[in-house]
């Protein structure tokens, strides 16, 4: 008999972000297949005697490729019982979500989807300070730093990433951010736009450095640090504004 597959997302790392049907769908799991930024204590929660599977993929390092990914879920699948394809923050925000969906139809297996804290909005939390801001934030928007070959992406709207009245987040950028910095302040982004890099979000290392996107360009050229990382920047505030 086909198992059926619970696409969980586990949030930023700190297990006590996890929602109840997460909790609840980890401890009912015959085998967990997590990302890096889902293991440790979030693992506690699996049942004894599931199957626990490393399939996470970080930058620089050796990692599965996504095809083996989606075919070690589906192989499970068939094998009946309850299987949990964990992911960090939400899996439907640059996690690869689609690939996985897709493989699972095509073999015929049911699923479902339980969405997880996006690490932006933890990012947010931790920092003190909203996503958008009444009169002058009024748009949030997403992007990725890096393409399948890693590089920055060529396709995006950089019109729109420059604006001064959005607050935009930006995903896996720590290596391609002096590039992209650029591109935005030619188009007229204002260097001493506030920046957050927020690093580890949720977790003992969490570490957050508040500066400007010129600021932050700078800090990060050339830098190797292997902590997962956010970057806001727009028109970011210590308080909500009254």
């Amino acid at each position: 008999m086909t198992g059926f597959v619970s696409f969980v997302g586990s949030g930023p790392g700190d297990p006590e972000l996890l929602t109840l049907k997460a909790v609840d769908r980890l401890k009912r799991a015959d085998a967990v297949l997590f990302d890096d930024l889902s293991s440790g204590p979030i693992l506690s929660y699996a049942r004894p005697g599931a199957d626990l599977v490393g399939v996470g993929k970080r930058a620089g390092r050796p990692s599965p490729k996504q095809g083996h990914v989606s075919q070690l879920l589906v192989d499970y699948a068939l094998e009946g019982g309850r299987i949990v394809r964990l992911k960090s923050g939400d899996g439907g925000l640059f996690g690869r979500l689609e690939e996985e969906l897709v493989a699972l139809r095509a073999a015929g297996v049911a699923y479902e989807i339980v969405p997880g804290l996006p690490s932006a909005f933890a990012a947010a939390a931790a920092a003190g300070i909203p996503l958008t801001r009444r009169l002058t934030a009024r748009r949030v928007q997403f992007v990725t730093g890096h393409d399948v070959t890693g590089e920055l992406p060529r396709d995006l709207d950089l019109t729109a990433l420059a604006d001064p009245r959005a607050c935009t987040v930006v995903y896996m950028g720590k290596r391609t951010f002096p590039a992209l910095a650029s591109m935005l302040i030619e188009r007229g982004l204002p260097p001493e736009t506030p920046a957050l890099l927020a690093e580890a979000v949720s977790t003992p290392d969490q570490r957050l450095t508040r500066t400007t996107v010129g600021g932050l360009a700078t800090a990060l050229e050339g830098a190797t640090s292997p902590l997962p990382a956010l970057i806001l920047y727009g028109p970011l505030a210590e308080e909500t504004a009254v």
